[in-house]
């Protein structure tokens, strides 16, 4: 991994890098500043110190000439100025109460006079003073020292100065500072390497768990992971897996009781059914008990219809769900669908208007039983769920080589929220409407075995829309 890599990342990684890496690096510049800082004054203090011991004894040397006259006196200067023996790495400097340089060991002719600061200071305070800076006159950094030079009289009649250029001190300044610098990048090379491999070591088995903890919560009941650690996160993967096995188990028990329940429901709602048919068949029955016997009739059929939901449930769940796939009309079964249960719809007070068109659609390859199963659960759904608006819209249509089915009711339609979870198996979201919740699911199942898609969405002006594609054979 590298540094890149880890500033890009987010999360466990980034955290890490900013409380880890970035405490380090801040100690790291703070302790580089603090040594280069100690190191620059502890040798600025060395060269300052020096420089003022040469200029007191220089001075105190001097001082026996102080009873000379002036002339005598400057000379003295020139010659000792001439004859200075570190003149190849400090220069020594006379300037006379005027500020005019009068001697220099560089020579006669040495250049112009200086004018920092210390000169003027020392010949008024009469005591020596130290400079650290650039030069006025070269713009180069510089480190000088003057001492007054006091005449008998008690006149200050000149200044002896030392004065050098700091390039040699400042360049090893630097070369500290560089040196501190690349300790403090190995020092953080170490820190995010070492870091790295032990994010490595967490990450890794972190994500494994994310992964198989989506596919649980997707629906892969019963996966199991693996991880080498024995310790938090070996636990918390061990923990997932038996959280894992036992929704299995459960889902396989909640799956083998419906469908024993769903057999066991078969047997009397069809005694139920054939009774009801038969009774209804007498001539002689009141007017109110074949009123009767008609809710029942009703009633036991559409807890047939729910009973059979929950078989193909079953059959989905464990994989035994199977298609029979032949060239299909998939117009006239979706057209026979609309009309027959348009009449039924009619009887609630509900118009289902089939809007029709003369596009060709040609033979459609699907399991025409299912496809017709599909095409009552949404129409049974509309008018359910979207009865309110008292009208639903039904289309088929040919579109990118696809056969596209469109049932719109004209009710509340669905919460934004609830969209997303509408064909997953018993939500029933915030509706109010009896049912079992796994309509869409078995409906959504079968057109996905088929190659195509089931949408819903809100339609402009209110009410459901859902869309079947259904792929042809090219």
């Amino acid at each position: 991994m590298n540094i890149k890599a880890i500033i890009k990342a987010s999360g466990l990684r980034k955290r890490w890098l900013l409380n880890t890496v970035g405490v380090v690096f801040a100690l790291g510049v703070v302790c580089v500043m603090a040594v280069t800082a100690s190191y620059a004054a502890y040798y600025y203090s060395n060269m300052q110190s020096d420089m003022e011991y040469r200029a007191k004894t220089t001075t105190e040397f001097f001082s026996n000439y102080v009873n000379q006259n002036y002339n005598e006196f400057y000379q003295s200067c020139i010659t000792y100025a001439e004859n200075f023996e570190d003149k190849n790495t400090i220069e020594l400097q006379f300037i006379n109460n005027q500020g005019q340089l009068v001697a220099s060991s560089y020579g006669p002719w040495a250049g112009p006079s200086p004018q920092t600061p210390d000169i003027q200071d020392a010949m008024n305070y009469r005591d020596i003073f130290p400079y650290l800076g650039k030069d006025p006159q070269t713009g180069e950094r510089i480190m000088a020292v003057s001492s007054p030079i006091i005449y008998s009289n008690g006149e200050v009649i000149g200044v002896l100065r030392y004065v050098t250029a700091t390039w040699k001190l400042d360049r090893q300044i630097f070369f500290v500072a560089a040196c501190s610098s690349l300790v403090l990048l190995i020092i953080l090379a170490i820190v995010v390497l070492s870091g790295s491999y032990y994010l490595r070591s967490i990450m890794n088995p972190v994500a494994e768990i994310t992964e198989k903890a989506k596919r649980i919560s997707g629906g892969s009941y019963g996966v199991q992971m693996q991880t080498p650690y024995q310790d938090e996160i070996g636990e918390l993967a061990d923990t997932i897996n038996e959280m894992s096995s036992k929704i299995a188990q459960n889902e396989k028990m909640q799956a083998e009781f419906i469908s024993q329940l769903s057999h066991e429901l078969r047997t009397p709602l069809t005694v139920i059914n054939g009774w009801s048919e038969t009774l209804l068949a007498d001539e002689n029955l009141d007017a109110e008990t074949r009123q009767g016997m008609k809710i029942i009739a009703s009633e036991a059929k559409r807890l047939t219809e729910m009973v059979m939901d929950l078989l193909d449930f079953t059959r989905m769940q464990d994989g035994r769900m199977t298609l029979a796939i032949e060239p299909t009309d998939i117009r006239g079964e979706f057209e026979d669908t609309v009309y027959m249960y348009g009449s039924r719809l009619a009887q609630e007070g509900i118009q289902l208007e089939y809007l029709d068109n003369d596009q060709d659609i040609p033979e459609i390859p699907c399991d025409p039983q299912r496809m017709r199963q599909v095409f009552l659960n949404i129409l049974d759904n509309a008018a359910k769920h979207g009865g309110a608006g008292k009208r639903i819209q039904a289309s088929i249509a040919y579109e990118n080589n696809c056969a596209v089915v469109r049932i719109r009711d004209f009710g509340p339609g669905i919460p934004e929220d609830e969209i997303p979870l509408v064909k997953k198996k018993f939500y029933k979201g915030s509706s109010s409407t009896r049912g079992t919740g796994i309509g869409l699911a078995v409906c959504d199942e079968i057109v996905e075995m088929h190659g195509g898609t089931l949408t819903l969405e809100n339609a402009p002006g209110g009410g459901t829309l859902v869309t079947v594609t259904l792929p042809d054979a090219h």
